[in-house]
This record gives structure tokens, sequence and C-alpha cells, in this order.
């Protein structure tokens, strides 16, 4: 995924299904000068964690 997407799911009220490393999560924010974003497990959302925009799939 590129940031410019990860932004659009971000800011959507639309739940995306995206996974990262097979996992569904929730994408609270995006850092485009970084290009990571803030997410976290959708049944841990005690679990924040940042990650590279390109690891997470959009299904």
């Amino acid at each position: 995924m590129d940031a410019r997407r990860a932004q659009e799911i971000a800011a959507s009220p639309v739940m995306a299904n995206v996974t990262y490393n097979g996992t569904r999560v929730y994408i609270q924010s995006v850092d485009a000068a970084r290009d990571t974003a803030r997410i976290f497990p959708l049944d841990q959302p005690e679990r924040e964690q940042d990650v590279p925009v390109h690891m997470l799939e959009e299904h």
C-alpha cells in the first residue's frame, strides 16, 4: 500500500479490510514524511505500533 491510500483509509468513516502480517488492523494515522502508519490489531486496540506503510495490504 502507499501512503496516499493509507491516508484515505484512515480518514474514511468506512472500515476497510487491511492487514499487517496477516492480522486485520485499524489505521489510526499516517506519517507521509516517514512513510509509516500508526495501527493496531482490531482485537487488541492496546497494541498500537508504527509500521512501514508498504507492509499494509488492502483486501
